[in-house]
């Protein structure tokens, strides 16, 4: 990140505690103020808090009092160890704990408060859920200085944002409160350091006063608008919960959003209080204002802490009992005498019953149940409803679904929004595409769970998920076993050990635009195959091949909840590169958002409570914040596949035509939208004219023109800011001195077509060779003849380490450069040879996990140790 060094500093303690707490210390820290003591709250079950655990890896001395005062005095001890630091200004970020006045007033400059809400409104410790409740159309915070008031002192600065319709404390928090309160507290710390800091006395006018809501305070009063409505159940979201009387019951009800579409059919659901019932409907609860107006609850929470999706409220309860016809008694009496399901399948007409309906029926009337509800067609899946979008291409009518595919069927946004998807090779629009929201998110994820918890998936058996799953993986799903382990006996007794490997659960996968349906393959083979479900998110810019697959999923016999796809919610790439002359690098910090790899439904996707695991593959940066939003919510697992800078090294004694041919193949392959390409070429000096002029040859003979045209050599870039950016990347090579022998330009015809380029004379300090450009780039760089390990060492400076290359005919020479080489994958004497069986995934700054190959399935599975006494 860009750092600003300020000419004045400040000695500070941070008296708080949270994560909020630990990035504050960090920031300022960061920017050359010292922290001369971090008092904060006493460990609990043993853990110490994040702002703890932070100042104690740096060395910062960390006081851990469990209160201040006792009868309305300072203790003396705590006050002591406060002074000894000698802090010039007391930071509290976020603090529970209450502070004595003589403490506050201390330090040269005194002390500085965060706090969620634009002050003089909400005054309290609920401040961000009162700005819901109340149906606040603007959120914020405020950094005050302390008094002896409540939340009363005078403003230092408030920042401000729009409320969502549909926000919630979470997004709320997540979206602005947090990150901008940090750079906040911050800039605050800096404003008094330079002396410039105001104190603006807070008007009295507007100022309100809330306390921390109790649950028996959180009823919902039904006789008001459905946004009052929604505006009370979201404030109280997750704690304490509004709550509201159905059958005789307490039912606490979460995840509410406005109905901005027509009322869906459903059934009728008396509520205590409320002048209209309910309507349970397959998307959850609708409920009523008395402006006619709805809304939507997604969860309900019963009494005995039982939390369910509020769409099964008809169906959580026991299953009414069918009555059996004359006939269909006859075939109960003939069952009796069945031994095996076989025999049952053959006296039923070829009855389609598994082994799991017989040991799942405990009795036999339930076994019996099962089988005539099944000959009624009862239990028969309703026929997948596709509405396609049709298309002719190359003579043929392409039909391509464009929906959220969630729980075995096709459905729009529950927003009802949508986004044009863009052909790239004349830039018209191929069709509008549903754009996910939040409650599509978690509807995904709730029929994964569900798929995995108590559906078919769960309790097929692994050969028959074997048959439903793709050639190479299909071969695995049967053979995800254990070992037994000696272990020392507990004489006289024995002992035996042994593991299992088993699912981990709901699994979440975001796959960038460049491959949309081979990383789709890469990794919902493995993830599938382990015996997870899936919510897969596809780019924003790539959808439809996903969705094309969760069709064919469904004809494959793959049950409803298991494979789960939701398209939208990313951000297109837009970056203006400037570069600091002699520096490679850029003047301000270049943000790069993989198309559909963040935005909403990625964030909220590896934020999920029940996503057990996310695979990722996209930018370094993306990655370094999906990481963190997976630790810091329940420490998820995670795999990723990320940016890569990759060199290809060509010695003079390679096969010549067999390295222009794959070098070139290294580089413009897929348009050099590849995650492996050959970021950067180092040319042994005695070849390397010669390697340039021939690559250039083979240029001018590449067709460029559309991708789906078999002729064509060279099609257009994924999407326009792409474009523009690898536009903006070559003019800053030229501007750095690399010399550009062929292309740099756009294509002069319709679409987001891009000439094949090659720069030589790159120096390793240069921007070109250490950025990579995800595009038809070849970044050329000469090496002295015969310096091997000088070459090594150009090629390893680099954060990245996905992929890498070496052509020479010296199988010495080979497996040494090999060996020396920081990259997950090695090339040699070719290149972009990747197999399903052979592990891909990168080290360094190009991430974690693997992708293929046995170990791909490591990913998605957990171990667990038994361990048996006889």
């Amino acid at each position: 990140t860009v750092q600003v060094y300020f000419q004045n500093k400040l000695k500070l303690a941070l008296i708080g505690q949270s994560l909020f707490g630990r990035e504050i210390y960090s920031h300022l820290r960061k920017e050359g103020h010292q922290v001369v003591g971090v008092f904060t709250v006493p460990d609990k079950d043993g853990k110490a808090d994040p702002l703890a655990l932070a100042a104690e890896k740096d060395g910062t001395p960390v006081f851990k009092f469990p209160r201040w005062r006792v009868k309305g005095k300072t203790i003396k001890e705590v006050a002591e160890a406060y002074r000894s630091v000698g802090a010039e200004l007391n930071v509290l970020p976020f603090c529970t704990q209450f502070i004595p006045m003589d403490v506050i007033e201390s330090p040269k400059h005194g002390s500085i408060i965060y706090h969620p809400s634009i002050l003089p409104r909400h005054r309290g410790a609920s401040a961000i859920n009162w700005t819901l409740i109340m149906g606040d159309k603007k959120a914020g915070f405020s950094v005050f200085w302390a008094d002896d008031g409540l939340d009363t002192g005078p403003i230092l600065l408030q920042r401000s944002c729009d409320v969502e319709p549909n926000d919630t404390v979470d997004t709320l928090y997540n979206r602005f409160l947090f990150p901008e309160g940090i750079k906040a507290m911050v800039e605050a710390v800096q404003l008094i350091a330079n002396g410039k800091a105001p104190r603006i006395p807070q008007p009295e006018e507007g100022a309100t006063y809330e306390g921390i809501q109790r649950k028996e305070n959180a009823e919902v009063s039904w006789d008001q608008s459905a946004e009052v409505l929604h505006n009370w159940i979201r404030g109280h979201d997750k704690v304490p919960g509004a709550w509201t009387e159905i059958n005789g019951q307490m039912v606490t009800l979460y995840g509410s959003s406005l109905l901005s579409s027509s009322v869906p059919p459903g059934e009728p659901l008396e509520i205590k209080g409320a002048k209209k019932p309910g309507l349970v409907t397959k998307n959850g609860l609708v409920l009523f204002g008395n402006d006619g107006k709805a809304l939507m609850v997604r969860n309900l929470q019963f009494e005995d802490g039982k939390m369910i999706p509020a769409s099964q409220y008809f169906s959580a309860g026991e299953t009414s009992t069918v009555e059996l016809t004359a006939e269909e008694v006859k075939v109960a009496e003939t069952i009796k005498v069945s031994m095996l399901v076989e025999e049952i399948r053959q006296k039923c007409g070829g009855l389609q019953l598994q082994n799991e309906d017989v040991y799942m029926a405990t009795k036999f009337e339930d076994f019996i149940q099962k089988v005539v509800r099944k000959l009624r067609g009862e239990d028969e899946e309703a026929e997948l409803v596709v509405d396609y979008v049709l298309k002719e291409v190359n003579e043929m009518k392409v039909k391509m679904p464009h929906q959220c595919f969630i729980n075995g069927q096709f459905t729009d946004a529950d927003d009802g929004k949508t986004y044009d998807t863009i052909n790239p090779a004349d830039g018209s629009t191929i069709c509008k595409v549903a754009y996910s929201s939040l409650v599509d998110v978690d509807k995904a994820v709730a029929a994964a769970k569900n798929a995995f918890e108590n559906g078919e998936w769960g309790r097929m058996n692994a050969r028959e998920r074997g048959k439903l799953m793709y050639r190479y993986f299909a071969g695995w799903c049967d053979k995800i076993q254990g070992s037994t382990i000696p272990i020392n006996q507990a004489r006289p007794n024995r002992n035996l050990t042994f593991t299992k490997k088993e699912p981990l659960g709901v699994c979440a996968i975001i796959i960038p635009w460049n491959y949309p349906l081979m990383m789709l393959a890469w990794k919902s083979a493995a993830c599938l195959a382990a015996g997870n479900t899936l919510v897969l998110k596809p780019a924003q810019v790539t959808p439809l091949s996903a969705l094309k697959f969760a069709e064919l999923s469904v004809k494959a016999g793959f049950p409803k909840g298991v494979i789960n796809i939701i398209p939208g919610s990313g951000k297109p790439s837009k970056e203006v590169i400037n570069i600091i002359p002699g520096s490679g690098k850029p003047s301000k910090e270049v943000i790069n958002i993989i198309p559909g790899s963040g935005g909403i439904a990625g964030q909220r996707l590896s934020e999920h409570p029940d996503i057990r695991k996310l695979g990722f593959t996209g930018s370094t940066p993306i990655g370094k914040q999906i990481m963190k939003s997976c630790a810091v919510s329940n420490l998820k697992k995670v795999s990723l596949e990320l940016g890569g800078k990759s060199p290809l090294i060509i010695f003079s004694d390679c096969e010549l035509d067999k390295a222009v041919r794959m070098g070139m193949g290294a580089v413009f392959f897929n348009k050099g939208e590849n995650c492996i390409a050959a970021g950067r070429l180092f040319i042994e000096e005695s070849i390397h004219d010669e390697f340039v002029t021939r690559v250039v040859e083979e240029i001018k003979k590449m067709k460029i023109g559309d991708p789906l045209d078999r002729s064509t050599d060279h099609g257009p870039q994924n999407h326009k800011a792409h474009l523009e950016k690898l536009l903006q990347y070559c003019e800053a090579g030229v501007k750095e001195g690399a010399t550009l022998v062929y292309g740099g330009r756009q294509v002069q015809r319709p679409g987001f077509f891009m000439e094949p380029t090659v720069f030589t004379d790159v120096e390793d300090h240069m921007y070109l060779a250490k950025e990579e450009s995800f595009g038809p780039i070849m970044v050329i760089s000469k090496f002295q003849n015969g310096d091997i390990d000088g070459v090594l060492q150009r090629a390893n400076n680099t954060e990245y380490g996905l992929a890498s290359g070496v052509f020479t005919r010296d199988v010495n020479k080979a497996m040494y450069v090999s060996e020396k080489l920081e990259a997950g994958t090695v090339f040699i004497n070719t290149y972009n040879k990747t197999d399903v069986a052979a592990p891909f995934g990168g080290v360094k700054q190009s991430g974690f996990g693997k992708d293929l190959g046995e170990e791909a399935l490591n990913e998605y599975l957990k171990t667990k140790t038994v361990t048996l006494e006889y």
